[in-house]
């Protein structure tokens, strides 16, 4: 396993002590390993991959995709991919990799473990895993490489690896894009707590959700479930796997949440999400106070590459989204407008024109 990063401490770290990296697991026990390159050169670390996992957030992708293109293997099948393969990024990877057929591109709808505490190139500390993994290939690509992707997966996890039948059931199920956007709304939108006003402490994202974030999500998943199966009718496809955001917590994390009655309780008493800080920083001229950081991937790649891609898509299939729309707004205009977005790469002809079955 070869490491690509700008983290040119990690690089002089590795180089000069070749230590191993740990994961340190739920229950105590660690897993360590030795990286076999660490580089900031595509062409050193890439030459030969067989598969290339992408874990950066959806925002830097474009411009990682479009620096690594050039430098992937030709000569054979090459596996590239991205965890989590939300954000439309089979469109972006067919954009970027155009002319490299023998790029497989894949997604995996969530991440295997939530993290934290990670220390780059020493160790980061895993919270709860998935029971099963779901991934997705483009639509171009054949079933012998779906299966053979399957394959490679399954000996790098764990949990059980299902291939799922189409990208859009990455795309569209429920996650980061509606949750984060939903509890930052409730928290610090025009009619949360904390509106214009900082906090007095450091804040965990879901152990401390408020009622009102989660009165927003539950609206922001029903209308994700419209869009869902708008686009399910239109296009003819089965999305039935995309199931409502509770559903979903539960069936991934099981007993691991302690109170599973309500959105509200899943989100709080979830032993997976316990210890995940939401993004503040030290409040101008305020010591000891707290603000959300607007630079944080919950505004850069969750609205601008999560909301902005449903809001998108609803309006061209005319589906009402008012409370996404309402959320995607004000974040929007909260980190000051969109610097880029999911629009750059989303097709201009989506949705394709089908031929009724």
């Amino acid at each position: 396993m070869s490491l690509l990063t700008d983290n040119h401490e990690l690089i002089a770290m590795q180089a000069q002590a070749e230590a191993a990296i740990v994961a340190l697991l739920p229950d105590g026990q660690e897993l360590s390993a030795r990286l076999d390159a660490v580089s900031d050169d595509p062409a050193a670390i890439l030459g030969d991959a067989d598969i290339v996992v992408i874990t950066v957030p959806a925002h830097v992708r474009p411009a990682l995709l479009a620096r690594i293109a050039p430098h992937l293997p030709s000569h054979k099948k090459v596996y590239l991919g991205a965890i989590p393969g939300f954000c439309g990024f089979d469109w972006l990877a067919q954009k970027e990799l155009s002319g490299q057929s023998n790029v497989v591109i894949w997604g995996m709808k969530d991440v295997p473990h939530t993290a934290y505490e990670l220390q780059p190139g020493v160790s980061v500390r895993m919270g709860g895993a998935k029971s099963t993994l779901y991934v997705a290939t483009h639509a171009r690509e054949s079933e012998a490489d779906r299966l053979h992707l399957q394959m490679l997966l399954q000996k790098l996890y764990s949990a059980p690896v299902e291939l799922l039948h189409n990208y859009l059931e990455i795309t569209l199920t429920p996650g980061n894009p509606i949750m984060h956007s939903s509890v930052v709304y409730g928290l610090v939108g025009p009619y949360g707590q904390w509106h214009n006003h900082a906090f007095s402490s450091p804040l965990c994202w879901w152990t401390e959700c408020p009622d009102l974030g989660a009165y927003f999500l539950e609206r922001s998943d029903a209308e994700s479930q419209a869009l869902c199966q708008a686009i399910a009718q239109q296009l003819h496809i089965d999305l039935s796997s995309v199931k409502p955001l509770k559903e979903e917590i539960l069936e991934a994390y099981g007993d691991q949440i302690r109170d599973p009655r309500t959105m509200l309780s899943v989100l709080r008493t979830n032993q997976a999400y316990d210890a995940i800080q939401a993004p503040l920083v030290p409040a101008q001229g305020m010591a000891g106070r707290y603000v959300i950081d607007k630079n944080s991937r919950a505004f850069h790649e969750d609205v601008a590459y999560g909301l902005a891609l449903l809001v998108e898509m609803a309006k061209r299939l005319n589906v009402p989204l008012p409370h996404i729309e309402e959320i995607f707004h004000w974040t929007a205009s909260y980190m000051g407008g969109l610097r880029s977005s999911a629009l750059d790469y989303f097709p201009t002809n989506w949705p394709p024109e089908t031929q009724h079955p």
